[in-house]
């Protein structure tokens, strides 16, 4: 078997393993439903991850250790997770093979020299972790943040280190990029944080694992799913067409250019390219002179002209061109090629320097709408369990996990409901899913990779036991919109809310009140028994049978049991005996009036859900007095709940 058989293998089998563990990542009965499969081991391999994470918000969780096994052996071995293990990048290298075939070997090699785009993605990955690391440099300018001036300093003099690496041999654009960072830290500590300079993780946006993930769980999977055999139920997830359309282009690309996402766009691919900067092992030539055949120049993955000088973090390590050479002049070994190579991008100061600074004030640019602060929006309502909203955009990676596990499909991402910095993140969507947010799961904050959503347990998600001081966690607070309300607006009966409240005592509670109909003021023609004959126009047959419908004469109230056109019959016999034509009755809808205790409502939103009020439900949830801000209580300014 040939080595590039056995990398196609390789690829075959994790991208396999991605699509399985995208599958069983749904509760349900099923034996490869949620079965205790790895289904965030792919998350956690990613460097990006990781270190976008601990840059915004200054912490690493425990799985994501993993991904120190990923830049381990990508110092070691370069950069094979991108051709052997990477899901996003087999599905690239094979479409761009589709695109390909039928070509000339000219055509195909013109189709993989280097072009100077493939810059992009080192200042698309420096623009990313800008974004990130401005709430590590908050912390170091606020008082006492000393440890965090020295974790500031140890990642400037890395990223020094690197951009030392990456500017070639320009020292106008290593200084600079030097001195940019020192005058960012500077201000740091001059503006004492105060949550002007602040980070976000925004690399879930454009990173392949997190894009995939998304994709698959959210818009690949439904699509296909339409029984709800995989799922459980059939899914609706808004805004997937925009999420599919995205994958669609990313994919489509390589038609044109094989790989193209990877060379031009992908932020991993760039931070793997940095670290096989120092890797041990790496492709090379035997010998500087060959014939120039371009067989290799033809089959390159990763447009590192492997026939002349060797570029190094381009290689995805494909081996394609150590299998094509008819010569036997590719190799794999310790020593650097002898046609000579180039290990690090040369990327221009000007690049750099507009990536550093637009990623360091992208995030305070999008929160100067104060979205953070006192018009934060109400209608982003976040999963039970989620951190306080600056800490959850720092750790948020976008991946549609918590959306894919959820039995009742609320969680739902995030279209502009939480601003732009919000975009595909988890928010509640109660008319979407088929329930509210169920009392007894928990699954959310179990499966995220991040801890964006930090795991409860059922005791204090419902404020049980050791947690019964502190009360259940609230992640809102249900309105009533009194001009939708059927009972409040429209005089019809309708207690679908407070008998679809889950808590006890409930928190919807209702008042009876009697108010007459329009046109309800009649006169008594005829009583017969129960059977009592009214003046005026028509009533619809049946119209009144519910039995909350009432007819009263001098005071007596009685329920209506069944109606006519011209008559209704009464449900006593009492009472209509002493009536007499030409007595004024009026036709009375007894109403019970939903009221909201504010005490007792935890916002999981099944009143809105089982609202008969279809579009824009009667009763809404909203993010006010949420357990996770307690600056958000329903009375500005109170700053807890009320």
């Amino acid at each position: 078997m040939t080595i590039r058989n056995v990398r196609r293998l390789s690829q075959a089998f994790f991208l396999g393993l991605f699509l399985w563990l995208c599958l069983v990542s749904t509760l349900g009965e099923v034996w490869w439903r949620l079965r205790g499969w790895p289904v965030n081991w792919f998350l956690q391999l990613d460097p990006l991850v990781a270190l976008a994470t601990l840059l915004a918000g200054g912490a690493l969780f425990a799985g994501l250790l993993w991904a120190l096994l990923t830049m381990a052996l990508t110092i070691l071995l370069g950069r094979f997770f991108c051709g052997w293990a990477c899901p996003m990048g087999a599905l690239n290298q094979f479409i761009g093979w589709l695109g390909g075939r039928g070509r000339k070997l000219k055509e195909r090699a013109a189709r993989n020299q280097p072009h100077p785009a493939q810059k992009l993605k080192y200042y698309i990955l420096v623009f990313l972790l800008a974004a990130a690391a401005g709430d590590i440099l908050g912390r170091a300018g606020q008082a006492g943040g000393g440890v965090w001036w020295l974790i500031a300093l140890g990642l400037l003099a890395l990223a020094a280190l690197a951009v030392w690496q990456a500017a070639g041999a320009s020292r106008r654009a290593r200084w600079g990029a030097v001195i940019l960072a020192g005058v960012w830290l500077v201000l740091a500590w001059a503006l004492n944080g105060g949550g002007i300079v602040s980070g976000s993780v925004l690399s879930g946006l454009l990173d392949p694992l997190p894009l995939l993930q998304r994709s698959v769980s959210l818009a690949i999977l439904p699509a296909l799913d339409n029984q709800g055999y995989i799922l459980g139920a059939p899914r609706h997830y808004g805004g997937a067409w925009l999420i599919a359309a995205l994958l669609a282009a990313a994919l489509g690309l390589n038609l044109w250019r094989p790989r193209f996402y990877c060379r031009f766009v992908c932020p991993l691919g760039a931070l793997l390219g940095l670290l096989s900067r120092w890797s041990w092992w790496r492709m090379a030539k035997r010998e500087a002179a060959c014939r120039e055949c371009l067989a290799c120049e033809a089959s390159c993955e990763g447009a590192c002209a492997p026939s002349g000088r060797l570029r190094w973090s381009e290689c995805v390590l494909c081996l394609n061109c150590f299998q094509t050479c008819g010569d036997d002049l590719m190799t794999y070994r310790a020593e650097p090629s002898a046609a000579g190579e180039s290990a690090a991008p040369d990327l221009l100061r000007r690049g750099l320097g507009w990536s550093l600074l637009s990623g360091a004030a992208t995030v305070p640019f999008l929160r100067l709408g104060g979205g953070l602060a006192r018009d934060w929006p109400p209608q982003a309502v976040r999963p039970p369990g989620a951190l306080d909203e600056a800490r959850f955009l720092a750790r948020c990676v976008r991946c549609g996990q918590c959306m894919r596990v959820c039995p009742s499909g609320v969680i739902q991402p995030a279209a502009l409901q939480a601003g732009l910095e919000g975009l595909w993140t988890p928010v509640l969507n109660f008319r979407i899913g088929n329930g509210g947010c169920l009392l007894n799961c928990v699954a959310c904050g179990h499966l995220c990779p991040t801890s964006a959503i930090r795991p409860l347990s059922l005791d204090e998600k419902l404020g049980r036991g050791a947690h019964a001081g502190q009360g259940p966690v609230r992640i809102g607070t249900a309105f009533l919109d009194r001009g939708r309300c059927l009972p409040w607006a429209m005089d019809r009966p309708c207690i679908v809310c407070q008998e679809n409240c889950p808590v006890s005592p409930k928190a919807i509670h209702t008042r009876l009140e009697f108010r007459p109909l329009r046109g309800g003021e009649r006169a008594v023609s005829r009583v017969e028994g129960r059977k009592v004959a009214l003046s005026g126009p028509a009533l619809q047959p049946g119209a009144l049978a519910s039995g909350d419908y009432f007819l009263r004469v001098e005071g007596q109230r009685l329920r209506i049991a069944a109606n006519g056109d011209r008559e209704v019959e009464l449900a006593s016999a009492e009472g209509p005996a002493a009536w007499r034509a030409g007595q004024a009755a009026w036709l009375e809808v007894r109403l019970q009036l939903p009221y909201v205790d504010l005490a007792a409502c935890i916002g999981c939103g099944a009143c809105q859900h089982e609202c008969p009020v279809s579009g824009l439900a009667a009763i809404r949830v909203s993010a006010e007095n949420e357990t996770r801000n307690r600056a958000r209580g329903l009375l500005a300014g109170a700053g807890g709940n009320n």
